[in-house]
């Protein structure tokens, strides 16, 4: 018989040291080598070996290649329908940081428990998924301002504000623009989070169905299973989906600061 499920839905989310790394420390910051930078440091090797594979330039291109080429096509399009030819360069970059959260989102939802692996969701997290939008916020910034000096202010007042309105509307554009790489952030966390969240709890439906005995037991835990594949099935759509809406915001942001639309 199961052992009886004591479900922590929170736990799957704890940061963890490793290697004996617990107590290192700089200037009285822990600097331990976590669980979470164990699966970064996977997700971008994953990408690496995924890019370097597909950079054969073969003239009967392969399927790895056809990947690779298809992926970076579709970023390319992507920034050519949001940003124009001035998008171009950004391709490297939003096709590196696509790439990096599909990964992660990808690697998190392996089921490697089944060899004695627990995998980590590090952008179930708002501090990896804080970073990656501080980060595209700061490229935004350092764009627009390197391109249109103080005239980037510009872009807080729409075209045609009356004059009386125009501090107010200054106001609540700055902080809508502010806002920004929180929204960009917590969107991809909440996401990744709920998901793993549900199917941690249906899993203690499946043990506890299984503990009851006969009776309505079985039945709430093959239901329960059902669910967690359809759930799984619908959660691999998401990882999708979150990457690529974390990639279309981030050109959308760009396009404010290459055309100031």
């Amino acid at each position: 018989m199961a052992e009886a499920a004591k479900v922590d839905p929170m736990h799957q989310f704890t940061i963890e040291p490793m290697f004996g790394t617990d107590h290192w420390q700089i200037a009285g910051y822990n600097i331990a080598f976590t669980n979470s930078s164990l699966w970064m440091a996977i997700a971008a090797v994953a990408l690496l070996i995924f890019v370097a594979g597909g950079m054969k330039r073969e003239l009967v291109p392969g399927r790895w290649q056809m990947a690779v080429e298809g992926f970076t096509g579709f970023i390319d399009n992507l920034l050519a329908a949001n940003i124009g030819p001035a998008g171009k360069k950004y391709v490297p970059y939003i096709f590196s940081l696509f790439m990096f959260i599909l990964f992660a989102n990808i690697l998190g939802l392996m089921p490697l428990g089944l060899v004695g692996v627990h995998p980590f969701t590090f952008t179930s997290h708002f501090t990896a998924t804080g970073v990656l939008a501080v980060m595209s916020f700061a490229i935004v910034l350092i764009v627009g301002f390197w391109k249109h000096k103080l005239h980037f202010f510009s872009l807080f007042v729409p075209h045609g504000t009356p004059l009386v309105m125009i501090p107010l509307i200054f106001a609540i554009e700055l902080v809508s623009f502010l806002v920004r790489p929180f929204s960009l952030g917590l969107r991809l966390f909440v996401a990744m989070m709920a998901g793993h969240v549900l199917l941690e709890v249906l899993s203690g439906f499946v043990i506890n169905g299984v503990n009851a005995g006969l009776g309505i037991g079985p039945v709430v835990s093959i239901l329960s299973f059902a669910l967690m594949i359809a759930i799984c099935a619908l959660e691999i759509l998401v990882a999708g989906i979150q990457a690529y809406v974390f990639a279309l915001l981030t050109s959308l942001y760009l396009n404010d600061a290459e055309n100031l639309h």
